[in-house]
C-alpha cells in the first residue's frame, strides 16, 4: 500500500512540474505548481519528515506561490502566443537533455553518493529548538544571503511594475 501511494505521490508531483514547464498560462502554471509542491509535501510525510512537510505546504505551496501570483498580476502577463520553434532551441535542449541524463548516470553509476551518505554525521538532537539554533548560528550568513536576496527580488519587481507615464 505504501508504494502504490509513493507512485502516486510521485506521478502528481511529476506531472505537475512537466504541466508547470509546458503551460502557456502563467496562472495555470502557478496553479500546477502549488500542486506539485503538495506533492512533494505528501512524499515528505510518507518519509515522516512531518516539519519539512509543513514547512514545504506553508512556505512554498502558500508564501512563494502566492508571491509569484502576484508577480503575474502586477506585471500583467498574458498567454503566450504560439510561434514556431526554431532549430537552434531544439539543438539546444537535446544538448541539455543530454548532459542532464550523462550527469544522472554518472551520480547513479558511482559510488560517492553512498560513501557521503556514511560520512555525515549522526543527529543527536533531533528537535524544532535545535533546528531554530542551528539555522541562527552555523548558517546565519547564508539566511542573510537569502533575505537579501529576496528583499532584490522584490524592488525588482516593484520597479518593473510601475507604470511609466506617457504624457
Amino acid at each position: 500500500m505504501t508504494e502504490l501511494f509513493f507512485y502516486l505521490f510521485s506521478a502528481i508531483t511529476l506531472g505537475c512540474g512537466i504541466a508547470v514547464v509546458f503551460s502557456r498560462n502563467p496562472v495555470n502554471a502557478a496553479m500546477f505548481l502549488i500542486l506539485a509542491f503538495t506533492g512533494m509535501a505528501s512524499l515528505f510525510v510518507m518519509l515522516e519528515a512531518y516539519f519539512l512537510a509543513v514547512i514545504q505546504v506553508l512556505v512554498y505551496a502558500g508564501a512563494v506561490v502566492v508571491l509569484f501570483l502576484f508577480i503575474i498580476m502586477l506585471l500583467d502577463v498574458k498567454e503566450e502566443s504560439r510561434h514556431r520553434v526554431k532549430l537552434l532551441t531544439i539543438v539546444a535542449s537535446v544538448v541539455g537533455f543530454a548532459i542532464l541524463i550523462l550527469g544522472v548516470a554518472t551520480v547513479v553509476s558511482t559510488d560517492a553518493v553512498a560513501e557521503s551518505a556514511q560520512t555525515l554525521p549522526a543527529v543527536t538532537n533531533n528537535t524544532l529548538k535545535s533546528f531554530g539554533y542551528e539555522l541562527f548560528t552555523t548558517y546565519l550568513l547564508p539566511m542573510q544571503v537569502t533575505g537579501f536576496l529576496l528583499l532584490v527580488a522584490m524592488i525588482g519587481v516593484i520597479v518593473l511594475s510601475k507604470k511609466v507615464k506617457t504624457d
